[in-house]
């Protein structure tokens, strides 16, 4: 493991904004027939709250190395972009912490004081996991910090980690094959419906149709981290050194496709030697400014 945590985090943060600007052009109808042709939809490809978030994870551990929850929080109140396709629940939340409210107490009594179980924390958290690969110990904190400034329910803390886990395992061990890839991130997992869909994820490796890994795992649909993350890290273990066939396999299954697409894209472009298509990331929107990302260059 050779890249600085930079590099990678950087990798991994363009890959993400890739494969959720890639999965958001198949809301669009005039684009859906593009996926049974595999013809790329026109440009530009702009992406959504996945990525927005997921910059301020970036420019977060950037400037502190490590997950600052407070600012972390002002963070995603200070760029939240209410076009960019956020839930209700997140608009609401991000709005008053820019009006002075605490985050801790809104984020802990979402949903009658459960808290969101949403694939939110785990759209966002790749370039995490690509930044502290090679300590999943690490990578399991700081996914846990990451997602409880907007998402405390367990379920969706559990697909942060195991999405951040898989990206640190796709980053530092390259050549694992995908049963013994999905083992790893199941061993950080804590006991949950994600872990679960996980271990089912592995049963299901020998299937090659997404549409059917889908119809068992889940696509996204019920925007759940449960509903989500399994299904992507299925993607990730059969195809993370082709970041082509893995985008066009997950969007094939349909559902939130824009958060499966971020999240696959995200595991699979920290590993090194994976490059992003140049055909792709000239469609692709540029990463904003603030975010303090370098261009990639081909």
């Amino acid at each position: 493991m050779s890249a600085h945590p930079l590099a990678r985090a950087t990798a991994s943060l363009h890959g993400l904004a890739l494969g959720d600007a890639f999965g958001s052009q198949f809301f669009v109808p005039a684009n859906r027939h593009a996926l049974s042709s595999r013809s790329l939809p026109p440009g530009p490809w702009q992406w959504t709250d996945d990525t927005e978030m997921a910059c301020s994870v970036y420019r977060v551990l950037a400037e502190h190395g490590t997950v600052d929850q407070d600012e972390l929080a002002a963070s995603f109140a200070a760029r939240h972009d209410f076009d960019r396709g956020y839930g209700p629940s997140t608009n609401r939340m991000l709005r008053l912490v820019r009006e002075g409210a605490g985050w801790r107490a809104l984020a802990a009594g979402l949903f009658d004081g459960k808290g969101s179980w949403g694939n939110g924390a785990a759209m966002r958290v790749a370039p995490l996991g690509a930044w502290f690969a090679g300590d999943l110990a690490e990578v399991v904190r700081q996914a846990g910090l990451s997602a409880q400034v907007t998402h405390t329910h367990p379920e969706a803390v559990a697909g942060a980690v195991a999405v951040a886990v898989a990206t640190a395992v796709a980053a530092t061990e390259p050549g694992l094959p995908a049963g013994p890839f999905l083992d790893r991130i199941s061993r950080h997992v804590p006991a949950s419906l994600v872990r679960d869909g996980i271990e089912e994820a592995r049963r299901l490796l020998t299937v090659s149709d997404p549409v059917l890994a889908a119809r068992a795992l889940g696509n996204g649909r019920q925007v759940t981290a449960h509903d989500t993350v399994p299904f992507t890290l299925w993607v990730a273990a059969r195809h993370r050194h082709d970041y082509e066939a893995a985008l066009w396999t997950t969007a094939a299954a349909g559902g939130d496709i824009d958060t499966t697409c971020a999240i696959v894209g995200g595991i699979v472009a920290a590993a090194e030697g994976v490059h992003l298509p140049p055909r792709w990331t000239s469609r692709c929107e540029p990463l904003p400014d603030w975010a303090g990302a370098p261009a990639l260059h081909h």
